[in-house]
């Protein structure tokens, strides 16, 4: 299962029909914010999470700390708007296996995911 966080219902939709076609996917949910991504991951335990950093409520770098700590075999890929060096270096170290940004590499998301799963 892949599990979305982004709270850009345009963004999850174009990712949700890039995925579609990628080999393996299972089925994805979506999460439009801390709380109810809190509460998928408790219930499952996704392969990967796609994950912003700004989330209404915490943002995306403490979920990234909830998922370290409880869901130790999923990875993550963060995919912001805030591709910076500075958040870049600090969800590396938090344990983000990926940092894209959205605008740029997008499109690169379904091979991730597939090595990721294969």
């Amino acid at each position: 299962m892949i599990l979305i966080v982004d709270d850009n219902m345009n963004f999850v939709d174009r990712m949700i029909s890039l995925l579609e076609d990628a080999d393996n996917i299972g089925y994805i949910n979506v999460a439009s914010n801390y709380d109810e991504a809190r509460r998928l991951l408790a219930a499952e335990d996704p392969a990967v999470v796609l994950l912003d950093i700004n989330l209404p409520g915490k943002n995306g770098i403490e979920l990234l700390k909830l998922i370290r700590q409880n869901n130790k075999g999923c990875e993550v890929i963060m995919i912001t708007n805030h591709a910076d060096d500075y958040y870049k270096q600090q969800c590396k170290e938090l344990g983000a296996r990926y940092f894209l940004d959205k605008s740029n590499d997008f499109a690169q998301v379904p091979g991730i995911i597939n090595e990721l799963l294969n």
